[in-house]
């Protein structure tokens, strides 16, 4: 047993209640009174249990802007509460609030076993794409090492294996503990364009494996550590960066944004639950970790002959999807697709839901 301090800031107020959609909260068919936590359980999983639009989960537990923002923490053995009495269904950990209790539930201090704290979406999913190297632009390539010269002089190299890069500092811009943690070595990979503007938004790397710096001089010596393909003379390394747990809460955007799918993670064209796709929105546009968008189904065209005359008409578009945002770079963002009528295509519109 260890003791873990769970603050819980969940305000039932809904004069301070999360700023989404104004629509009355649907309830989720079955939807539980009382539901026991259990290993595997997710924020996702939990939340479709109780609502019809799962990124609405902030609602029912009356959150604020901040609360979202940081991890919530709900363990294997936690009893969740479904409180029908009020105008809004509301959701809380153990306990009965009456109609109309205002009241938030104030940190407290819970014995818990040593599980871990349910993650927002299945880990096991986007694991590796938490920690390796998504997407590179021009400014993230100019403080990159380059492969210079492979061990014993040779063509590719693998696991064990030493390689030597261009002198580590000359690039500039690299953290001043990069030379003591871990290196990802990547080949540049496919542009990433925005599908309107054409523009290059970034580039997709190639994850090739993981290096750590042995020494330095004119130049930079690694050892490759692990190798999931063979390294050539002109590959890249940065620094490997800091692994985040994914446990933010599903929640829409605060503000209108509308974008495409640009890929399809492992290069197809169609994508279903549990793809991972890459949005032309990031940062700089407001994308967030733990927003959820909506996918829409661009609008068959139908043919009509009648009297000998054809018309055209395009079918309104429809929703046929919804990803969670679990990484996110300046101007894109990799998703994973939670749900899907139809397959996911590329091209594919998305937009706040």
């Amino acid at each position: 047993m260890r003791r873990i301090i769970s603050v819980l800031l969940l305000c039932i107020s809904t004069t301070v209640a999360f700023a989404g959609p104004s629509e009355p909260l649907v309830l989720a068919d079955n939807a539980p009174d009382r539901y026991t936590v259990v290993r595997g359980d997710t924020l996702w999983g939990l939340s479709s249990k109780y609502l019809k639009d799962a990124y609405r989960w902030p609602v029912l537990w009356g959150m604020n802007k901040q609360e979202i923002k940081n991890p919530h923490w709900i363990y294997p053995g936690q009893v969740l509460v479904l409180d029908r009495s009020g105008a809004e269904p509301r959701l809380r950990l153990g306990g009965k609030a009456g109609a109309g209790n205002t009241e938030k539930l104030l940190p407290k201090e819970y014995i818990e076993s040593i599980e871990k704290p349910i993650a927002s979406i299945p880990p096991n999913e986007i694991e590796p794409f938490l920690s390796q190297p998504l997407v590179v632009d021009e400014a993230s390539l100019a403080q990159t090492l380059r492969v210079v010269g492979l061990q014993d002089n040779r063509v590719i190299v693998g696991a064990g294996d030493v390689i030597y890069t261009t002198p580590y500092g000359a690039s500039g811009g690299l953290p001043a503990d990069a030379a003591k943690g871990e290196w990802h070595v990547f080949r540049q990979g496919k542009p990433l364009a925005d599908p309107q503007t054409k523009e290059v938004l970034g580039f997709e790397a190639q994850f090739l494996g993981n290096a750590r710096m042995t020494a330095t001089g004119e130049v930079t010596t690694f050892k490759l550590l692990t190798a999931k393909e063979e390294v050539l003379a002109g590959d890249f390394l940065l620094p490997a960066p800091r692994v985040d747990v994914v446990n933010y809460i599903p929640h829409a955007p605060e503000k209108n944004i509308a974008g495409r799918i640009i890929s399809i993670y492992g290069g197809v064209f169609y994508g279903g639950p549990q793809s991972v796709v890459v949005l032309n929105k990031g940062k700089k546009d407001g994308v967030d970790l733990g927003q959820v968008f909506a996918v829409d189904r661009a609008g068959v065209i139908l043919d009509d002959r009648f009297k000998g005359k054809k018309t055209s008409y395009t079918l309104p578009d429809e929703r046929n999807s919804l990803v969670f945002v679990f990484r996110t770079f300046d101007r894109v963002a990799y998703a994973l697709v939670m749900s899907a009528k139809q397959p996911i295509v590329v091209g594919d519109a998305v937009h706040t839901p």
